[in-house]
C-alpha cells in the first residue's frame, strides 16, 4: 500500500479538476472566436449586416485571452500537483499557499465575462 495513499489520491483529483476546468475554458475560447459564424447562421435576418470589423478583433482577443487563460491554469495545475506531492511525502507541518492566485483567476474570468457580455449585446441587440 502506498504511504498517505489517500491524500494522493485527493491531490490527483484536484489536478485532474484544474485540468478539465482549463479544457472547458479553452473550449469557451475557441466558440467565442467563432462567434460571429454562429450569429451569420443562426440569424438570417443579421447575415446580410455585417459585424463591426473592431467587435470581430475583439471577440478574436477574447478567445485568444480565454484559450491563453487554460494554458496557464494547465501549467499551474501541474506545478502545483508536483509541489504538493512533495509536501505530503514530507514529514513537516507546511502552511497553506492562500487563496490569491484563484482568487486573481476567478476575476480575470468574471471581467473577460463581462466584456464579452457588454460585446454580444452590442452585436446582437439593435441599435438604438
Amino acid at each position: 500500500m502506498i504511504k498517505r495513499y489517500s491524500d494522493h489520491a485527493a491531490n490527483e483529483r484536484t489536478f485532474l479538476a484544474w485540468v478539465r476546468t482549463a479544457i472547458a475554458v479553452m473550449a469557451f475560447g475557441f466558440v467565442i472566436e467563432r462567434f460571429d459564424v454562429f450569429l451569420q447562421i443562426a440569424a438570417p435576418q443579421m447575415a446580410s449586416q455585417q459585424l463591426a470589423p473592431h467587435g470581430q478583433k475583439f471577440a478574436n482577443a477574447a478567445g485568444l485571452a480565454f484559450i491563453g487563460i487554460g494554458v496557464v491554469m494547465i501549467i499551474i495545475a501541474g506545478i502545483r500537483f508536483a509541489g504538493i506531492a512533495k509536501q505530503i511525502e514530507s514529514e513537516e507541518a507546511v502552511p497553506s499557499p492562500g487563496e490569491r492566485f484563484d482568487l486573481a483567476l476567478a476575476a480575470l474570468i468574471g471581467l473577460l465575462g463581462a466584456s464579452l457580455f457588454l460585446y454580444l449585446s452590442r452585436a446582437v441587440l439593435p441599435a438604438m
